[in-house]
């Protein structure tokens, strides 16, 4: 999960504060009304329209009613309780109870919004154990109707109290931590209380709930910062279209409901250059937390094709001089003449692999030329991997992020003489190495004496 500790506002680990429960307490006797007043009250209103829609794959009619799942779909309001008793501090229950509050509050808009119904009735429950499980159905359909469906609101919460036990539970447990939420989430096809495409509309409501507010970053609206340089508000622009562009598909229906993935995913890329800029892809010790990796799941496939496609034919890395290499990071760390190198990672969209001697992230947005500021703490962080060893200072192709990296390595230890210099030195190694005016520029503003032995 990459969610081992709390941290707060200022990245620091918060640990050892005493539980609060009654803070717990308060987040639950605040969230259980507002979830029965706001469930029911969109429910009567979807109920006040003359006609509500139904979106319903044909394959679906396939899925059996198996009623005794009806016992785990259940089980989500006694698990819903129990994550507050697995947070660890006041503040971590605060970001929990805010993750269920977004899924609550984002799930309600949606069903006001967007209305549709479940479009086949319910069976009665009959056979074997009929006594039992029946009771369940009939409480369920005492509050219930056949609204609010896609984003499922079940779905949503389950994913944030899935992320909560699995963070907490130790071991192999935590495989049984999984098979439950996925019974639970199955459970809403075969108690005939969902179609399809709610499934994955209220998982990404519950990753979004997670990205919004993370227990090992700053939350991306607290991190808000305007765009630098022009060129974040160009690349945002790019991919709002993108996002946009993607939309189109899903007004035929059917299977190309499928491309708003896509679409969410190049729609919060666009945000993240627009507002938090690299930690918004929440990437800790080289791996991206659980909400980045299903919210961007077809950018981040793309980010790690686009790679293979450019450098099938070309070095995947090259030396620069004094056990520093330049290249695109790799999939599988492999030594180099012998010795495992450490890796100065500049990338913010693709994950690190594990095996490095030693690992430093650097995350940088692509296409997006790195500050003065920026520049001297990767420099500082090759110097300082070298001692021990091969040091491969890598992005997505080797040729960018990396290239501006090394480059101010080669100025502030005296190995180039200016920009340009270092841009010659790169470019005699790696050939196609690119360095454009800007990243030339904030080189340039770097002290030119060497000011690191």
């Amino acid at each position: 999960m990459n969610e081992a500790a709390f941290a707060g506002a200022d990245g620091r680990p918060v640990q050892g504060e005493a539980l609060q429960w009654s803070r717990s307490l308060a987040w639950l006797l605040s969230l259980g009304p507002l979830f029965f007043l706001s469930y029911g009250a969109a429910n009567q209103w979807a109920a006040g329209l003359a006609e509500v829609g139904s979106v319903r794959f044909d394959w679906e009619r396939a899925i059996p009613f198996v009623p005794w799942t009806i016992l785990p779909y259940w089980s989500i309001d006694l698990l819903y309780g129990l994550s507050f008793l697995m947070c660890r501090s006041a503040r971590e229950v605060d970001r929990h109870g805010l993750r269920l509050l977004t899924v609550q509050l984002v799930s309600v808009a949606c069903f006001v919004l967007f209305p549709l119904r479940f479009a086949s009735g319910q069976p009665e429950v009959s056979g074997a154990g009929a006594a039992l499980l029946a009771p369940f159905f009939d409480a369920l359909r005492s509050f219930d109707q056949p609204f609010n469906q896609a984003p499922s609101l079940h779905i949503g919460l389950l994913v944030v109290i899935w992320a909560q036990f699995a963070r907490r539970t130790p071991g192999h447990w935590r495989w049984w931590v999984h098979a439950w939420a996925l019974l639970i989430a199955v459970s809403v096809l075969t108690t005939f209380q969902h179609h399809f495409i709610d499934v994955p509309t209220g998982a990404l409501v519950g990753a979004l709930a997670l990205w919004l507010w993370p227990f090992l970053a700053t939350p991306p609206l607290a991190a808000r910062r305007p765009p630098r340089l022009r060129t974040q508000r160009r690349l945002a622009a790019r991919y709002a279209a993108g996002a946009a562009l993607f939309a189109l598909p899903a007004l035929a229906g059917g299977v190309w409901l499928w491309s708003l993935w896509m679409s969410t995913s190049l729609a919060l890329v666009s945000l993240i250059h627009l507002g938090p800029g690299a930690a918004g892809f929440q990437k800790i010790d080289g791996r991206h937390t659980i909400a980045v990796r299903l919210l961007l799941a077809p950018y981040l496939l793309a980010a790690r094709i686009n790679p293979w496609l450019w450098l099938r034919r070309a070095p995947r890395r090259s030396l620069v001089c004094d056990d520093v290499w330049i290249g695109a990071l790799p999939a599988r760390v492999e030594p180099i003449d012998g010795r495992l190198p450490a890796l100065v990672d500049l990338t913010a969209e693709l994950a690190a692999p594990a095996g490095a001697r030693a690992y430093r992230n650097h995350a940088w947005l692509d296409l997006v030329p790195p500050g003065s500021a920026e520049l001297r703490r990767a420099a500082a962080s090759i110097e300082a991997l070298r001692a021990d060893g091969p040091v491969l200072v890598c992005c997505a192709l080797g040729y960018g992020r990396s290239a501006a990296a090394v480059a101010a390595w080669l100025l502030l230890t005296g190995r180039a003489r200016d920009a340009h210099h270092a841009l010659a030195l790169l470019r005699a190694r790696r050939p196609r190495v690119v360095l454009h005016h800007a990243q030339l520029g904030a080189l340039e503003q770097l002290v030119t004496p060497p000011t690191l032995p």
